[in-house]
């Protein structure tokens, strides 16, 4: 894959770097601010992005920012957000378009290699991939008035996995339940939260879109 990498970290840019090369991937470009990160998604129009939230000068939320600029320039880039904090409303605001392939990860997370590296193809190929303890914030901070309340528990357990990427395939390994079990859950999902069929929206993602919402 071709790779734009934003971290104003010089040790864990490089890092990133190395770590890509050795898996094959091509590194177009190391940027370390929030314009630079616009200007090399446009230049190289890469696979997928790598971004830190906070960036110069303020470092509270460049990164965040220059990827929404760089997606409403180029809808539907991939990017995957990287933070030390779990700070739920970016990634809401990444998924408000609702077209996908975004990621939000804890750094933590980058020392777990091959999580991280199943995340970044997933989002590569268009899903989104929530770090779980974002989830598990979520979870704890939905509105008395939030549609996701009127899910099963069952139904929550499920809408969690997709918030994290999963396949539907995944969840029902993970829960072991048969795959038309999940498919038939997930519909009653859509059902509840008000999302019929619809060829021009990704129902999966404003699934979690709302979910983030709530």
């Amino acid at each position: 894959m071709r790779i734009v990498v934003a971290d104003d970290s010089v040790l864990l840019r490089e890092g990133l770097i190395r770590l890509l090369v050795e898996e094959g991937h091509r590194v177009s470009a190391a940027v370390g601010d929030g314009p630079a990160l616009v200007e090399a998604v446009l230049e190289h129009r890469p696979d997928v992005s790598i971004v830190d939230v906070r960036m110069p000068p303020t470092h509270s939320d460049e990164g965040l920012r220059a990827a929404i600029a760089a997606r409403s320039q180029l809808p539907g880039t991939p990017m995957l957000m990287l933070s030390q904090y779990v700070e739920a409303s970016y990634a809401g605001e990444l998924l408000a378009d609702g077209s996908g392939a975004i990621g939000y990860l804890l750094k933590d997370r980058v020392a777990r290699i091959a999580e991280f590296l199943d995340a970044l193809d997933r989002v590569a190929q268009g899903a989104t991939v929530l770090d779980p303890q974002v989830v598990a914030r979520l979870l704890t901070e939905q509105r008395r008035d939030s549609p996701v309340r009127a899910l099963t528990p069952r139904e929550r357990q499920i809408l969690a996995l997709m918030a994290e990427g999963c396949s539907n395939t995944a969840i029902a390994r993970q829960l072991v339940v048969s795959a038309s079990a999940v498919e038939k859950h997930i519909g009653n999902i859509f059902a509840k939260l008000g999302l019929p069929p619809d060829d021009t929206r990704h129902r999966r993602v404003l699934a979690v879109l709302t979910y983030l919402s709530g």
